[in-house]
């Protein structure tokens, strides 16, 4: 894990260059964890920047009627809603994700909190402060809420049917799967079986993240099963990624196969509507064109924001 670093602000350029980009992954109130900014201000931020919208993300709620909200108070902005299968939802819900793509929604995370893969991170231990999801998940398990992790697989590594339930939904609908805080194994049976069912667009959420660590071979291959990359800045300000291994990563797989997301919204992070413009500077100061950059922050995450229609 590398050392935060303090980020400044973004160049004028970096921001002309990311002007019409979506960031699909942020965290903002209204929430039931603290965030830095409310989606109404948030929106009018990016009107000011030229921005086109954003997928609001909460690890317990559906946001696809807010997002309606936010649309029509700032008129211009592309706020979009999701589902995040945590056990708030009831976990692997197919009816959840019926309910949440009538309402509006574009994005269905798998399990994130509530994974499997992740149990061990909301572990207390002494010295480690917990994250703020952490932190809530502890709270609800000394209230006596149960919290079993959900598991996407078998026992003998094959999908659950009920996730092929979800992943028809999600066809049916044209949405996109995001593969939330899944570790590899379940990634690439998960992603295999969501081609079988016909998804069409599929996220590998933050890849480098150390609960996912994908290998650049594991990412290779998903990006020749149609898969996009994300990467996110959060991770790397926080120094739970470092800006070395995300050039890599990039290079690896091509800026065709990633995007550009912030994941940013926690009190302690930057400004959630400077963040993909500080995204844009780092990358151009490490070699990356302004082409492939604009690739990866606008081109790319149009094409998913709109299922690919404009």
């Amino acid at each position: 894990m590398s050392e935060p670093t303090p980020i400044p602000s973004p160049s004028a350029g970096a921001r002309e260059l990311v002007r019409g980009a979506y960031d699909l992954h942020v965290h903002i109130e209204p929430d039931v964890i603290r965030r830095r900014i409310s989606d109404l201000e948030l929106a009018r931020r990016y009107s000011e920047l030229g921005l086109r919208g954003f997928v609001l993300k909460s690890h317990y709620t559906p946001t696809a009627e807010r997002a309606a909200v936010v649309r029509a108070a700032v008129p211009g902005v592309e706020a979009l809603g999701a589902i995040v299968l945590n056990h708030a939802v009831g976990g692997l819900n197919p009816v959840a994700v019926e309910i949440a793509a009538r309402g509006g929604a574009r994005i269905v995370w798998l399990p994130t909190v509530d994974a499997a893969n992740e149990a061990h991170e909301a572990e207390p231990r002494p010295g480690r402060k917990l994250p703020l999801w952490a932190q809530l998940q502890l709270e609800l398990r000394e209230a006596g809420l149960p919290l079993p992790p959900i598991e996407v697989l078998n026992p003998d590594g094959t999908v659950r049917p009920v996730v092929r339930q979800v992943l028809q939904v999600i066809a049916r609908h044209g949405l996109i799967l995001a593969t939330g805080h899944l570790g590899r194994d379940e990634i690439m049976a998960v992603v295999q079986a969501a081609r079988e069912e016909g998804v069409q667009q599929i996220v590998i959420t933050h890849p480098d993240y150390p609960t996912q660590n994908l290998s650049f071979e594991d990412q290779q291959a998903l990006a020749r099963q149609g898969a996009y990359l994300e990467r996110c800045l959060a991770p790397i300000v926080s120094g739970k990624v470092s800006w070395e291994h995300t050039f890599e990563a990039i290079r690896a797989t091509g800026p065709a196969h990633s995007f550009l997301s912030t994941d940013l919204g926690q009190p302690q992070n930057p400004p959630v509507e400077d963040g993909l413009a500080l995204f844009a500077d780092r990358l151009l100061e490490a070699g990356f064109s302004e082409e492939e950059v604009r690739v990866m922050a606008v081109t790319n995450t149009v094409r998913l924001a709109t299922g690919g229609r404009a």
